[in-house]
């Protein structure tokens, strides 16, 4: 902020940030936007496909809070070194939505990973989950139509994984239309 002349209101400035502070910004973007496309469309899917049911869900259980928190903390220092050299009131709604893009991060938290590993428990007992893929569809619909607790769980469960596929996708559009609109400012590659 520049210093006010007489008779005049605080002057808002942009200041250009150095070489390095923008490729830090370009580094953490990308990790973040490359990680989630990883996480969310490749791994995901190859598990869910590939691995036992069991098996993808403890690799996730155990992947996931490093997921959230190494893409929490590139939003966080990515949004703070943007927010350094773009004063509030000098953004363009182009701006607004960059900064919006990492804000749409969802909060890691316990309760799917605590629900999966009950919902396998349950399963274990009944000889669930080593089918890979979608296969054993029916034997798990059998057990959620005989025992109402496993159901409970089964839609709470459904509802958390919709929720965090819907977060992710916007995450990914939010984030590649922040490296999009970096892409178009680039004067020459």
């Amino acid at each position: 902020m520049e210093t006010p002349g007489p008779n005049q209101g605080p002057t808002l400035t942009t200041t250009e940030p150095s070489n390095a502070v923008k490729l830090l910004h370009l580094l953490l973007l990308s990790t973040c936007w490359g990680m989630q496309i990883w996480v969310t469309l490749v791994a995901g899917l190859v598990m869910r496909s590939r691995l036992p049911r069991h098996t993808s869900g403890l690799v996730q259980r155990e992947l996931s809070p490093y997921y959230f928190h190494i893409g929490s903390t590139c939003a966080f220092l990515n949004l703070t070194l943007f927010a350094m050299h773009h004063p509030s009131e000098l953004l363009s709604e182009e701006e607004t939505t960059q900064v919006a893009a990492p804000c749409s991060n969802r909060p890691a938290g316990c309760t799917p990973c605590d629900i999966a590993a009950e919902m396998h428990r349950i399963e274990r007992t009944r000889g669930l989950g080593q089918e890979v893929g979608l296969l054993g569809g029916e034997a798990r619909r059998e057990l959620r139509a005989s025992d109402p607790g496993y159901g409970q769980l089964a839609r709470q469960l459904g509802l958390y994984r919709a929720a965090s596929a819907l977060c992710d996708l916007c995450c990914i559009a939010c984030n590649g239309a922040s490296l999009y609109r970096l892409a178009t400012h680039l004067p020459t590659l």
